[in-house]
């Protein structure tokens, strides 16, 4: 299967970078902190979504600001060590014009940047958390990164990891590519599933990006 593409909006962690041991660590010492139990907290779903949400989930209303920023703060103290890029980015990355790409995450921009200036990454595009007033699985995030790129929606492809993540790609009209890092293949709804971006190879031309599994 090929799609193409005129440009290519990634998730970050779970598709860029793992950083599943950090996000675990931190988020376990956060709850202990604001005396949530082990039961309360599996009852959330973790990944893929802005921490102001999960917060606002579990804590009441006048609390979530102060909470959200005490796990940005532990999450950004974590990072050394804590964040590994995983197979396939670098080279994925590296063939593809700056102006082709962008990453659409989840992550407050201080901690996006500080997870990906970790491992390298440097992208002209980053749509984070604070730029937009609904998250994935709302489209706003991943529609903003096509604005912003100039590219109408419809010709932009989303690479994640999260059903959240791909429920947003596919409410702003894109084509997706669902990652098996964080989840079980079964789990993801997308176009095209695949193990992880070193299962992809892509082609840049004048017309745009194909992006095609390897054989």
């Amino acid at each position: 299967m090929t799609i193409h593409a005129h440009a290519l909006l990634f998730d970050n962690d779970g598709t860029l970078v793992s950083s599943l041991a950090s996000v675990d660590r931190c988020w376990a010492r956060w709850a202990g902190e604001y005396g949530i139990t082990a039961e309360e907290f599996a009852r959330v779903e973790l990944h893929g979504r802005p921490a102001a949400e999960i917060a606002a989930d579990l804590l009441p209303a006048d609390v979530v600001p102060q909470a959200v920023a005490r796990i940005e703060d532990l999450e950004v103290e974590d990072v050394p060590g804590g964040v590994h890029l995983l197979p396939g980015t670098r080279a994925l990355l590296d063939a593809l014009p700056a102006d082709r790409w962008a990453v659409v995450t989840s992550a407050t921009r201080r901690l996006a940047e500080a997870r990906l200036d970790a491992v390298g990454i440097l992208p002209k595009t980053l749509v984070a958390a604070d730029d937009v007033t609904r998250g994935k699985p709302d489209p706003e995030p991943y529609l903003l990164a096509a604005r912003t790129l100039g590219v109408d929606p419809a010709r932009c492809v989303v690479f994640e990891d999260a059903p959240a993540g791909l429920a947003a790609g596919r409410a702003a009209g894109m084509a997706t590519v669902a990652l098996a890092t964080t989840h079980r293949a079964d789990e993801l709804d997308a176009d095209l599933v695949v193990t992880d971006l070193s299962a992809l190879s892509v082609l840049v031309t004048d017309g745009g990006v194909e992006i095609s599994a390897r054989a």
